[in-house]
């Protein structure tokens, strides 16, 4: 095993109150990708910068491999002192450096390196940040939410990017897609320490619900043990003084080690608060169009939203999403077409850009409207910090200035007012930006269980494929022209299917191309076949056709099964299986049309 190129032992720092790290440890090794996993809120940020030589713990050892390099993406990165994107990316490189790696990676990030660093988008901000910290091809690479504002393509090129880097990774990230595709080691921070799990994301959640478990149990021994040595206290004290003495003092410390344990932060909960039900006619959108100059952002576009359906929007950044979602939500007019909202509408929007928070107004303040201590949740009176707890906010914080918050403690504030109030159309727009996976499971059960309807724009690819029943995304999605297309189930399911229209498309012009050919005879296929058709080609020809019609007879039993809005959240291994064998019968069904072609076309070739 190599030795380690970065070490952190036992670190502890506390801001007062409960330390919020006490004992983490972290080691890094060439060639590691390591994902640092735990609650909003756990440390992941400060340990990381920790790592970075950002940040001193109060105690603990920090080793750093002098010949090492390290690069840390700020979620905040300064441009000052910088005229353009070229530049401030430049400044990251080191002596020995490829100075054209800024240029390759612009590129592929979508900027020209000549942008204004102070009129840049949030997402093009991030991209900047992300050439300047992997320019240099560091030893050890520390990315903290490196996906948060990117569109759906820049998140799969740098997965790939990622992963054929020689660096080693820390990643913080809510994409669990994102994190599934770059880790291969996990790092879960919980309650100020830290545990290792030698294998990537995906194996996280039941090794950590294994843990926890195993905990559970032995806070359950420890207690009977207190209660043995207790009845002991209190019905065998024997004359032996020595021996009964540290026997007390043995249950002394049993009974301290039982009150300090810490046991998880719980989870939030919370339901949608159900206004009363909209008409089976959500929204009705005909022909509708929008340009800006001459850009096209919507050419004709036609659909129509039922109650409790779940529409998800995906697409690069700038192809018109958000644009599209507030025509369909009547909140811009198109330029052509009509829009009809249906009957009974109660609408309740989560912005990206949070700017329904204002932010010198305190939690209860902006959970209440200001109107005292309680609100109405689902017809009931509660009070507010009673109500905040669900959301994993303490009571103290009531009286706090938004100002104060976390990115992600912002979100879920703003998910708490939202649901507290009574909706049947819910709008989400990037709604998973800043939510620790916790809190995203609780957006998924609450967005799949909702009897409303629900239209939202994400790239979280794991999310759409956990919620979605369509997506609606740009027909041409490496050029966007304005043409959108509605596609049945989630992400996943759209890939799929944009994969057979293309097979489709490639078959169709293999079989024109052979038609176009030579009719005299110049197919390799006719001189081996010497005038006839072969036994096996018979047999192939004939029995093809059965063989697809039983695979689609497959096919057929998987939709059925998979079309159980429930099943995912029952048994995602089977939804997983199901979804990989119709992948395989698809495929297969696409092999076997492609010969049967092939082999009629020389039938009828042969036969003249």
């Amino acid at each position: 095993m190599a030795p380690p190129i970065l070490k952190l032992d036992d670190i502890f720092l506390s801001f007062g109150g409960t330390p919020l790290l006490a004992g983490a440890n972290l080691q890094v090794e060439p060639g590691d990708r390591i994902c640092l996993v735990g609650r909003n809120g756990s440390g992941k940020s400060t340990l990381m910068k920790i790592a970075a030589g950002l940040a001193e713990p109060q105690t603990g050892e920090v080793f750093r491999h002098p010949s090492v390099t390290i690069r840390y993406l700020h979620q905040a990165p300064d441009f000052e002192g910088f005229d353009t994107v070229r530049a401030y990316a430049e400044a990251g490189l080191g002596p020995s450096d490829d100075p054209y790696r800024v240029a390759y990676l612009l590129e592929h990030l979508g900027l020209t390196g000549d942008e204004d660093p102070a009129q840049l988008s949030g997402g093009e901000a991030r991209r900047a940040a992300l050439a300047r910290v992997m320019a240099p091809e560091p030893d050890i690479l520390l990315l903290d939410e490196p996906t948060n504002h990117l569109d759906l393509p820049t998140i799969e090129w740098l997965e790939g990017e990622l992963q054929k880097s020689r660096s080693a990774l820390i990643l913080i990230s809510h994409d669990r897609r994102f994190l599934e595709k770059v880790s291969t080691a996990t790092v879960w921070l919980d309650r100020g320490q830290s545990r290792r799990l030698n294998q990537g994301f995906s194996f996280f959640e039941a090794w950590r619900d294994k843990v926890l478990e195993e905990e559970e149990l032995e806070q359950h021994k420890l207690g009977k043990e207190i209660e043995r040595e207790e009845h002991w206290l209190r019905y065998g004290v024997t004359a032996r003084r020595k021996r009964n003495m540290r026997r007390l003092g043995a249950l002394q410390d049993l009974r301290a080690k039982h009150r300090g344990h810490s046991g998880p932060q719980g989870s939030v909960q919370a339901t949608v608060s159900d206004a009363r039900e909209s008409g089976k006619l959500v929204i009705e959108a005909e022909k509708i169009t929008k340009s800006y100059g001459d850009r096209t952002i919507v050419a004709p576009f036609s659909m129509r939203v039922h109650r409790g359906d779940c529409i998800g929007l995906v697409g690069p950044n700038g192809a018109g999403k958000t644009t599209l979602l507030k025509m369909l939500t009547g909140q811009i007019e198109p330029d052509s077409g009509n829009v009809k909202l249906g009957t009974n509408l109660e609408i309740a929007t989560l912005d990206q850009r949070r700017e329904d928070l204002n932010l010198e107004d305190t939690l209860a303040h902006y959970l209440t409207d200001g109107r005292g201590e309680n609100l109405i949740v689902n017809g009931e009176q509660r009070h507010v910090t009673g109500y905040m707890k669900e959301f994993l906010f303490q009571p103290e914080q009531a009286r706090t200035p938004i100002k104060n918050l976390s990115g992600g403690e912002r979100a879920r504030l703003m998910l708490a007012r939202i649901l507290s109030r009574p909706t049947n159309l819910l709008i989400l727009d990037e709604p998973t930006n800043d939510l620790d996976i916790e809190t995203l499971d609780l957006l998924q059960e609450v967005v799949a269980g909702f009897s409303g309807t629900v239209i939202l724009v994400s790239h979280d690819r794991d999310f759409l494929d956990r919620t979605v029943t369509s997506t609606i995304a740009p027909a041409n999605p490496e050029a966007p022209d304005g043409r959108w297309i509605e596609y049945a189930g989630g992400y996943s399911d759209m890939m799929a299917q944009r994969k057979g229209l293309a097979e489709e498309r490639k078959r169709v012009e293999k079989a024109e191309k052979a038609r176009s050919s030579d009719n005299g005879g110049s197919s390799s296929a006719a001189k081996v076949g010497k005038g006839k058709l072969s036994f096996k080609q018979k047999f192939a020809l004939e029995n093809l056709p059965k063989d697809m019609e039983k695979a689609q007879g497959e096919i057929a039993k998987r939709e059925t099964e998979m079309a159980d809005p429930n099943l995912f959240t029952k048994n995602p291994a089977r939804f997983s299986t199901l979804a990989s064998e119709l992948e395989k019968l698809r495929a297969s069904i696409t092999r076997m049309e492609e010969e049967w072609l092939e082999l009629e076309m020389l039938r009828e070739e042969i036969e003249g």
